[in-house]
């Protein structure tokens, strides 16, 4: 099935951001656009809106004037729904209530013609459940663009339970055609990426509330430990605390309030409070004139010790042992299977995060998971009350000799990034298996869509067959909801990758 021809009209039916940024894609890909809202003048006052965006575009330089005119030629607003009747697609992008939204389209069903693809820019409601109103569901899609949609390629295209696969599989060839990123999904709630990525807000959410750490080192530690390009405080102010807290309770209630989607009572107080992020001024952060910008926790310097004893394999963070060495170390290796661990001169010991805290041992320092240990400027530790001053002492002044500034967070299970990672990988997996998306749609949606620096399956992928299971376990243990207990899937592949390795 190929695309819509761009000689074929494209309609868009809401006029608000989302709305004219599809236009403004549909426009760039060629095709005739017309502009439609329920509002009088309002689609008049959007093609204006896309016309002048044109002209900045001309402005510096990423657009022609010859071909800027003919994409003004191309757009025209429309007063009544009848106009669209020429429509090869019709975009809705619309109140986001299902009653609105099921009303506008049996409307359009009156008016276009049979082979028409109906589609729904959606991000929360059930595609089959809006299709439901219609005589002829087979038709309708959901073309889930994101925000700026001129910028941003993913485009989620979402199958309903009714929706042909004629139909899926000629909007994903449009949105390639248009220059979009597109991938396949069922329709569950969340789609692809607001399913997958809730585990980034929450589980930073959850340690804020258990006073793991303040948002600031929070934020710092999933940026420049994990290699994500925006910490969850800092982003979820951004988006709007109301509009991310309604997203995680949507996700929440879809899934019959599961646990492991639990939405954060510390968000809920903020949205309660109006301190909703940037657009109020005041969110996590403060954003009034003047305020100084918060900064993570640093430890001070501290003097690095003489000699490690590295014991048994340190799986992901087996990088460290040549490291430690390049800064002139001393490094005795023991040839013990006895787990991830490093034992400093003062007897204590250095342990990446595994899910358990330090409070279950006598003498224990957990250090966070790094996409790339080399590459990472900040290394979170934890440790419990028990813990000996010299063996905190050390294991700073170990990290900071290898370049790191370090935060020291309270006695977390999982600390930051390793708890955060661990819940996407077995998201994502439990999304493949219950038939949402294919692995690789997922991990390019996850890369697109919210910029993660590698797909969830390819990090755990990356991280070894027993990592994220080992770790949920151990969450599991000490914070016994259901929250972490570890999907059939993430078993399923664990107990694969052992046969493989065995074979």
């Amino acid at each position: 099935m190929t695309a819509i021809d761009q000689s074929r009209t494209v309609a868009v039916v809401g006029t608000g951001t989302m709305g004219q940024g599809i236009a403004q894609v549909a426009l760039a890909a060629g095709h005739p656009v017309r502009l439609y809202d329920a509002v009088p003048g309002r689609a008049g006052e959007a093609a204006d809106a896309i016309g002048a965006r044109l002209d900045r575009l001309v402005e510096k330089g990423r657009m022609d004037a010859p071909e800027r005119d003919a994409a003004r030629a191309r757009l025209r607003p429309a007063a009544d729904l009848a106009e669209l009747a020429d429509a090869a697609l019709v975009v809705e992008a619309v109140l986001e209530q299902l009653s609105v939204k099921q009303e506008l389209f049996t409307a359009l069903e009156e008016i276009v013609a049979d082979d028409c693809l109906l589609a729904t820019n959606t991000s929360s409601l059930s595609v089959t459940a809006v299709a439901g109103a219609l005589r002829h569901p087979g038709r309708f899609v959901g073309l889930h663009f994101f925000n700026p949609a001129p910028l941003l390629p993913l485009v989620e295209v979402v199958s309903g339970n009714a929706t042909d696969e004629a139909t899926a599989t000629r909007a994903w060839a449009t949105a390639a055609a248009w220059g979009k990123t597109p991938v396949r999904c069922a329709d569950l709630p969340g789609f692809i990426v607001n399913r997958i990525a809730r585990p980034f807000y929450a589980e930073a959410f959850a340690v804020y509330e258990e006073q793991g750490a303040d948002p600031a080192t929070i934020d710092a530690v999933l940026r420049e430990s994990g290699g994500f390009k925006m910490g969850p405080f800092e982003l979820t102010d951004l988006i709007g605390q109301d509009v991310n807290e309604a997203v995680t309770r949507s996700v929440w209630e879809s899934f019959f309030h599961s646990p492991k989607f639990l939405p954060s009572l510390a968000q809920r107080r903020l949205v309660e409070s109006r301190r909703l992020g940037r657009k109020s001024g005041h969110g996590w952060f403060s954003y009034a004139e003047g305020a100084p910008k918060p900064a993570p926790h640093t430890a001070e310097p501290a003097e690095a010790p003489e000699y490690v004893v590295i014991e048994g394999d340190l799986g992901p963070a087996g990088e460290l042992t040549a490291m430690i060495r390049e800064a002139g170390i001393e490094v005795r290796q023991k040839d013990e299977d006895r787990g991830t661990r490093l034992v400093l001169p003062s007897g204590g010991q250095l342990v990446l995060a595994d899910g358990q805290t330090s409070v279950e041992f006598r003498d224990v320092v957990y250090f966070d998971l790094a996409l790339d240990y080399r590459a990472a400027t900040r290394i979170a530790l934890s440790a419990a009350d028990h813990t000996g001053d010299d063996t905190l002492a050390q294991a700073t002044g170990l990290f900071q000799a290898l370049g790191k500034q370090v935060s020291v967070i309270g006695d977390v299970p999982g600390m930051i990034v390793a708890r955060t990672v661990a819940m996407l990988a077995d998201l994502a997996l439990d999304a493949v298996a219950k038939g949402v998306a294919t692995k690789e749609d997922i991990d390019t949606a996850m890369r697109l869509g919210v910029n993660y620096p590698l797909g969830p399956i390819e990090w755990n992928d990356s991280l070894g067959r027993d990592w994220a299971w080992e770790l949920l376990h151990n969450l599991h243990e000490s914070v016994p909801t259901g929250r972490y207990a570890r999907s059939l899937a993430l078993h399923q592949w664990s107990y694969a990758t052992s046969q493989e390795d065995a074979s």
